[in-house]
């Protein structure tokens, strides 16, 4: 990259002199960032750096931004490239001499968000060495009864998973669907091959013709898929778990409507909005700030009380389906918990109890509040690889009759 002058590229106008190669430097790097990037942004940022005055940062950063970013969600990125990509190589030069005079430096502050993604970027202008050129060995392995990676990741549990496993995972789930079965509403929308005759339709269309009716106006019920609703605990004994599910919630949300996500420990917690945001990075680092019980106790009775409360009517509404994702472990000795639990099988279509514990084949119901809550689920079903998501998919996916009968349980 050829280092700008003054404070970004130079003080001629944009159409000349070393900014227009470092402005498609600069558009490359965000398409390697996964920002949609092309020529007409290129082309529409030289144009508005001929409008504004190309000695002020904070005017050029405001017209590139303006003109080529179009979404909300891909400020964060652009941001940490424009301080990346447009940085003064003379006050770098000066902060790191004033550094050695001192003798100590500050430690680094923590990363934003768009960080990480933005270093894999600027990697991509250095090509990597070539490596000295060996010769290979000569093996012969026996692939007899052997599985691939990709299939031992689908059964290894979530917490005995090192974090390159973690990190594959993560990938894995970003590429499930989930596609829930359509229920019809209470609503019609206009079809001229409709099942039903509109009346009043047919009678508003007459009017048109004197009164006489010419043709019926026929109409079909709307088909809508039926919200989902997911409450992960996120208490100690579940924060490895909750780690990887609320990779698998990110998704979800991201990929459908009518998803609302509550988080609870010792008190619930709406995430619904924090996991709405198209980036990864960003969405988790809001949710760390909306989320001050992470990893701490559990009291399961009175964040299913509180959403019972202040949100069932809100968003169980139209056969909602709610995962519950616990262990069942309660620090308060199960207390509210079969109320609360019944009250909210009650308010939705199906409820669905997610446990890891269910991973052990002699797996008993010992906790109370494991006891106080299965009389009200509809299935009770293990969540700690990647095949049980996978299966859950396919229970949410089946039809509601061949889905819904009572669930006969792995222990007596």
């Amino acid at each position: 990259m050829i280092p700008p002058k003054a404070a970004l590229g130079l003080s001629a106008p944009a159409s000349t002199g070393a900014l227009p190669a470092n402005l498609v430097a600069f558009g490359r790097l965000l398409r390697r960032a996964g920002l949609p990037v092309g020529p007409a942004e290129l082309l529409a940022g030289a144009q508005a750096l001929n409008c504004i005055e190309i000695g002020d940062r904070t005017q050029v950063r405001a017209a590139l931004r303006a003109t080529m970013v179009h979404r909300h969600e891909h400020f964060l990125v652009f941001d940490q490239a424009f301080r990346l990509f447009w940085r003064d190589p003379e006050a770098g030069r000066h902060a790191a001499a004033m550094a050695l005079l001192e003798g100590f430096r500050e430690p680094p502050p923590k990363p934003p968000p768009a960080a990480r993604r933005m270093a894999e970027a600027m990697r991509g202008d250095t090509p990597p060495p070539p490596k000295p050129r060996e010769e290979p060995p000569e093996e012969q392995l026996d692939l007899t009864f052997t599985a691939s990676e990709r299939e031992r990741l689908q059964t290894m549990d979530f917490e005995a998973m090192s974090a390159a496993e973690i990190a594959s995972a993560k990938k894995e789930i970003s590429r499930l669907v989930l596609p829930l079965d359509a229920r019809r509403t209470r609503r019609f929308r206009p079809d001229p091959a409709g099942p039903s005759a509109d009346l009043r339709a047919t009678v508003r269309d007459s009017l048109r013709s004197g009164g006489e009716i010419l043709g019926l106006a026929r109409r079909r019920r709307v088909v809508r898929r039926p919200p989902l609703v997911a409450l992960c605990d996120i208490s100690g004994s579940m924060a490895r778990y909750a780690q990887v599910l609320l990779h698998f919630l990110h998704a979800v949300t991201n990929d459908r409507d009518r998803v609302h996500v509550f988080l609870f420990g010792t008190r619930l917690t709406n995430v619904t909005r924090q996991l709405r945001h198209r980036d990864p990075e960003a969405a988790f680092e809001m949710v760390s700030h909306m989320v001050p019980d992470w990893s701490g106790g559990t009291r399961i009775g009175d964040s299913l009380d509180r959403f019972n409360k202040a949100w069932s009517r809100r968003v169980l509404g139209q056969g909602a389906v709610v995962l519950l994702i616990t262990d069942g472990l309660d620090r308060e000795g199960a207390k509210g918990v079969a109320e609360a639990a019944d009250r909210l099988h009650r308010s939705c279509r199906r409820l669905i109890w997610l446990n890891p514990l269910l991973r052990y084949a002699g797996f008993q119901p010992k906790s109370q509040g494991v006891r106080a809550m299965l009389p009200h689920v509809d299935e009770f079903r293990p969540v700690h690889n990647l095949a049980s998501l996978r299966d859950l998919i396919a229970a949410l996916s089946a039809r509601p009759a061949a889905a819904r009968p009572q669930q006969r349980l792995p222990f007596p």
